[in-house]
């Protein structure tokens, strides 16, 4: 991901952390994207992160499995888009 936000041209901040510190790093982002691995967490953090106006969703696992940074990266970009629009 980080790769192809440099291609493009794309400031970004990505970071990978555990379940244990969703709470602690949600605020400092301005969406969280889950391993296909703990998709069983979505409703929880989903519920989270909606309450702060954040967004969350489940990296695609062939994207995931595959290591397509720049699918999973358009998946984040267009989450935040998604986001705006609904403001």
């Amino acid at each position: 991901m980080k790769q192809a936000a440099a291609a493009k041209g794309i400031a970004v901040d990505i970071i990978a952390v555990s379940m244990d510190d969703f709470d602690r790093t949600l605020p400092n982002y301005d969406c969280c994207l889950l391993g296909p691995q703990i998709k069983y967490k979505f409703e929880e953090f989903n519920k989270k992160a909606t309450a702060v106006g954040k967004k969350v969703a489940i990296i695609d696992s062939m994207d995931y499995g595959m290591m397509r940074g720049d699918k999973i990266l358009d998946a984040a970009l267009a989450l935040l888009d998604e986001r705006s629009l609904n403001k």
